[in-house]
């Protein structure tokens, strides 16, 4: 189910092969993968995707530790509040991104404009003119329930007796968090980091979906879409950049399940 595929891909990925030239699908070695390389727009999708998955990460995980302190105390209507900000996550990534680009980001009547009018400025076309920051900023909106979700865990995972001895002593809320929670806290930060890497350098849809594959948006995945089924048709070439995506996301996985054994191994 999952080799085969990936050994037919590194098998047409030896070879020059594109669909539209009858014939071409010949031995090339390695060169589709040197070429990968010097390609400047596969440099720039690189670029591209090593910026959407970095700030987001970052600013996700920043905003759910935010949420996750504020969730782990007790007040009316927790649970409601809790369900209400988890609901971004379990919207269909497809779904998320139509309803961001034409409701929220459209420069004639999205919702966002309608507020900047108040100040003065009109008609921002965020999606045409800002895709990077567009794409960053919906995938942050998705992405901060999940790091919420784990942190939140994490937090609910501390034990309260530390916690009631360092107010004994006299420790402030700041203190006790930056020494004690933020260490505890560690493998759970190291999952969020780890398992959001993963899924956000595969990341499709978005691009797809919200900003149309805009070149200031293009990640890698859908690069290879379009060297291959989107219109470039060079199989070749788009093989020997999905091996590379596959092999950087192999590598990231096998950090992860380490981390989570260890996590589970320490609970």
């Amino acid at each position: 189910m999952t080799q085969l595929p990936f050994v037919i891909t590194f098998w047409y990925s030896l070879h020059t092969w594109d669909f539209l030239k009858p014939g071409s699908f010949q031995w090339g070695g390695f060169t589709n993968y040197v070429e990968s390389f010097r390609d400047q727009f596969f440099r720039a999708a690189v670029l591209h995707t090593l910026i959407i998955t970095t700030v987001t990460v970052v600013v996700s995980i920043a905003l759910g530790t935010g949420l996750a302190v504020l969730l782990d105390r007790k007040f009316i209507g927790r649970s409601i509040v809790r369900t209400l900000l988890i609901t971004p996550f379990l919207i269909m990534p497809v779904a998320a991104s139509l309803i961001w680009r034409h409701e929220f980001l459209d420069a004639n009547y999205g919702f966002l404009n309608w507020l900047l009018h108040f100040v003065g400025i009109h008609n921002v076309a965020f999606t045409t003119r800002y895709p990077l920051f567009s794409v960053v900023f919906v995938l942050v909106w998705q992405w901060t329930p999940f790091m919420m979700l784990i942190i939140l865990a994490g937090l609910q995972s501390q034990t309260a007796d530390v916690l009631e001895a360092a107010e004994v002593d006299g420790a402030s809320s700041r203190h006790v968090f930056r020494y004690l929670t933020l260490p505890h806290l560690r493998p759970y930060l190291e999952l969020c980091i780890l398992l959001g890497s993963i899924y956000l350098l595969q990341n499709f849809d978005t691009v797809d979906q919200l900003v149309g594959g805009a070149p200031g948006a293009r990640n890698v995945p859908y690069f290879i879409y379009q060297r291959s089924i989107g219109g470039g048709w060079k199989f070749g070439e788009a093989s020997a950049f999905g091996v590379v995506v596959v092999v950087a996301t192999v590598i990231l996985a096998t950090f992860a399940l380490r981390v989570l054994l260890r996590l589970l191994r320490d609970a």
